[in-house]
């Protein structure tokens, strides 16, 4: 039994050895630094022949400018992180308390992202959310804050399970407007432009609809995240970031 209890205990210290932190002369030791994300989440990321995804892009242009190979670790839901023992995941909701503090770190925010107004090519433009007509069908994700938004401007709501469904319903004019993530919008017209979509940012900086992103950098030291934040700085000064966004259609909007 003792045996037992002792080779249970080494196979715990194991894994919780896996979980402690990576510092960056760790990562710099192992040379390459792990990175998760979804393998099928165009255009965040895929694991599948063709494009990569803007999170696979930029996790490739951070590994170089770290001078470390970029390991993929492919994971479905991102809680899997703890059980793989990621480095970096990309898109975080910015906070400036996990700056320098917590658990995790997080970099400097990249880009702003959120929620866009997405009109069926046969719908009138809006510039507001004031303007959209009384009893229009628009469709929102189900408990979304964009619900609550668009429904005290007097939308006639249509609630979703699957973003995905939304857009589909979009394309095929069966709904005046729909309020879509900026990214899956942006990336879906510039696969169907036919389908004649208009994208209309009538969320602004409301809280709850636009957000900057950050890279959540697990388990580290001070030293990562000023180099993570230092290998930004130059891909968003040198273009390179803003490049890699307008592979899918996505414009850059600096936080």
């Amino acid at each position: 039994m003792m045996k037992k209890i002792i080779g249970c205990s080494l196979v715990l210290a194991a894994v919780l050895n896996l979980a402690q932190a990576r510092t960056l002369e760790e990562v710099k030791a192992m040379g390459s630094v792990l990175v998760c994300v979804n393998p099928d989440a165009l255009p965040y990321s895929s694991s599948k022949p063709g494009a990569a995804g803007f999170q696979v892009e930029l996790a490739r242009e951070i590994a170089k400018g770290l001078g470390l190979s970029l390991s993929m670790e492919w994971i479905l839901p991102r809680r899997r992180a703890n059980v793989v023992n990621c480095d970096l995941q990309f898109d975080a909701i910015s906070d400036p308390e996990k700056r320098s503090k917590g658990k995790h770190r997080q970099s400097q925010p990249y880009n702003k992202s959120g929620v866009i107004l997405g009109l069926a090519g046969n719908s009138a433009a809006v510039s507001k959310e004031a303007e959209l007509l009384q009893g229009q069908r628009i469709g929102v994700m189900i408990n979304s804050t964009a619900s609550e938004y668009l429904g005290k401007a007097g939308a006639k709501l249509v609630p979703y399970a699957f973003q995905s469904d939304m857009i589909e319903d979009l394309a095929k004019g069966e709904l005046y407007g729909g309020a879509v993530s900026t990214a899956s919008l942006s990336y879906f017209v510039k696969q169907n432009p036919q389908a004649g979509i208009q994208m209309i940012d009538v969320f602004n900086d409301e809280s709850g609809l636009t957000w900057n992103v950050a890279v959540n950098i697990r388990n580290t030291d001070a030293a990562m995240v000023e180099a993570v934040d230092k290998v930004l700085d130059q891909l968003l000064s040198n273009g390179t970031l803003a490049d890699i966004y307008s592979h899918y259609g996505i414009k850059l909007r600096k936080p």
